[in-house]
């Protein structure tokens, strides 16, 4: 059974790697997506137009949001873009949903840092209405994956969402937020969500330590040395492989990995090797 996908992110515009000669090698390779994050301060594409770039190339992955931040947007654009996407990849869209981002993104799209959990609440509730009636040409609401370990985003996620998308997070609190994430559904009345963990590594020889990928995740998301260092897939295909089925363990059926170093196209290939053991072992 076909029952853990494995996507990658699509490589930073400082990679110096084509988009669309990334998305292929990704789905020439065996891989189940091609993702991009949002981030407006930063320098990155538009998630949008790059997602739309990679569906363009490829047939058969999905194209992932990780994630949108429609609250720093007005919402009719929001859809506008949502539903286009979801048109122009012929219904491939996984759609990760947000409130990330520090106060100055927010700043510098005019909307108050204080807003962007209501803002985040609405968006959720409005955006499947405009997508499948609202606007022409209606499309089919993608799925949605709420991103963030927090407990507002599990709640969030059980309420509205079709899954819960935390990042950077060892098994065990997997395991804790999956627990909590079905309480909280059969409140709602709701199918448990999926869950989707993003993650980031980087296999085989030459490429970056486990301590080391451990030491920048601790320095950008703070937390403890011991629970960064549990976080990296690194090693060989089967070490990494071994680290997802622990997250399969967990509860989680998705990975969307970030590469952390060497050199892109033979870490999607590494991956690639990973997702086979994975299946094999199933």
């Amino acid at each position: 059974m076909n029952d853990f996908t494995i996507g990658v992110i699509l490589p930073s515009v400082s990679s110096g790697i084509d988009l669309r000669e990334a998305a292929r090698h990704a789905e020439d390779a065996g891989l189940d997506g091609v993702w991009h994050g949002d981030h407006l301060a930063a320098p990155t594409l538009d998630v949008t137009i790059a997602l739309a770039t990679a569906a363009a190339v490829t047939s058969r992955i999905t194209v992932g949001a990780s994630v949108l931040v429609p609250a720093i947007r007005p919402l009719a654009w929001t859809a506008k873009q949502v539903a286009t996407l979801q048109y122009v990849s012929g219904g491939r869209l996984v759609l990760g949903v947000g409130s990330g981002g520090g106060p100055g993104q927010w700043a510098l799209a005019g909307v108050p840092y204080e807003e962007r959990g209501p803002r985040t609440d609405a968006a959720l509730d409005r955006l499947p209405g405009m997508l499948t009636g609202e606007l022409s040409p209606p499309v089919p609401m993608p799925p949605v994956w709420v991103g963030n370990a927090s407990g507002v985003a599990i709640r969030r996620a059980a309420r509205a969402g079709d899954g819960w998308f935390p990042s950077l997070i060892p098994p065990k609190r997997v395991a804790e937020g999956a627990a909590r994430l079905a309480e909280l559904a059969a409140e709602h009345g709701r199918p448990v969500p999926t869950i989707a963990i993003g993650a980031t590594g980087a296999l085989g020889p030459g490429a970056p330590s486990r301590e080391e990928i451990a030491a920048d995740i601790a320095d950008v998301y703070g937390g403890s040395a011991e629970e960064a260092a549990e976080i990296p897939l690194t090693g060989s295909p089967r070490e990494a492989a071994e680290k997802l089925a622990a997250y399969r363990d967990a509860g989680a059926r998705h990975a969307v990995v970030g590469v952390a170093g060497g050199d892109w196209r033979a870490q999607v290939e590494l991956l690639a090797e990973v997702r086979a053991i994975l299946h094999d072992r199933h």
